[in-house]
């Protein structure tokens, strides 16, 4: 393998990566916008 197809590879690794934590976080920040709407509801 190739420096070059190293180097290619990590940074493909690396923005997979970066891929899965800016899902997770939409997702939580997603969930934390229901929880609070369904509270807000709940209480007014």
């Amino acid at each position: 393998m190739t420096p070059e197809e190293t180097l290619a590879r990590r940074r493909r690794g690396r923005n997979i990566a970066m891929l899965v934590v800016l899902l997770a976080m939409a997702a939580l920040f997603y969930a934390i916008a229901m929880v609070k709407m369904a509270h807000h509801g709940m209480t007014g």
